[in-house]
């Protein structure tokens, strides 16, 4: 990771044996998907009662360069209708738990596309619609690092160009032009444009 583990606590004490899970179950996040960024860790009681038995929250944040962040929060119920009597660690163990299938999805979801371009020797990015023009043809894309990168119709190798909006996803390909940065093939993502 670009940034350093966060772990926070509110209304707990912290624990260091806690502390020691949730950096055994974030190494394996990283095992996992190897391009995440940053990852914050705020474990809340929110709730207590007599028997001590309302379960701490644990909220995990993932950021991941073109890719909005994944987050795992669930309220207690959740762990009181799965576990007989749920502690701090069935409560870590179940939002991390969350996190892998989510970031396994994230996966293999990219994992097509990023063949293609692996194939043809190209580094592919996820990126998402910032700006489009129909009627000229071209559009603006905002990349993995936040700026804004051109793009024509002619781009677009998978998808609609007349269904794209703003806040559309696409997989593109950057190269440097005439004028500075592009992209040079755009793949839309299926669940991106709006159904015809």
């Amino acid at each position: 990771m670009q940034v350093p583990l966060e772990i926070s606590y509110h209304n707990i004490d912290k624990s260091e044996t806690a502390e020691d899970t949730i950096r055994s179950h974030v190494a394996d996040l990283e095992e996992i998907y190897d391009r995440i960024t940053s990852c914050r860790v705020r474990v809340d009681q929110r709730a207590k009662n007599e028997s001590r038995s309302i379960p701490p929250v644990v909220r995990i944040e993932l950021r991941i360069p073109g890719h909005k962040n994944i987050v795992v929060a669930h309220e207690p119920d959740h762990l009181l209708r799965k576990y007989q009597s749920p502690d701090l660690y069935n409560a870590i163990n179940e939002a991390f738990r969350i996190a892998e299938e989510r970031l396994q999805e994230l996966k293999e979801m990219r994992a097509p596309a990023t063949r293609a371009a692996a194939a043809a020797g190209e580094v592919q990015f996820l990126g998402q619609v910032a700006e489009i023009y129909p009627l000229q043809d071209y559009g603006y894309l905002l990349n993995k690092d936040g700026a804004l990168l051109y793009f024509h119709r002619n781009s677009i190798l998978s998808g609609n160009f007349d269904y794209l909006v703003r806040g559309s996803e696409a997989y593109y390909v950057e190269e440097n032009g005439d004028t500075g940065p592009l992209a040079r093939k755009v793949w839309v993502k299926e669940t991106a444009h709006r159904a015809a």
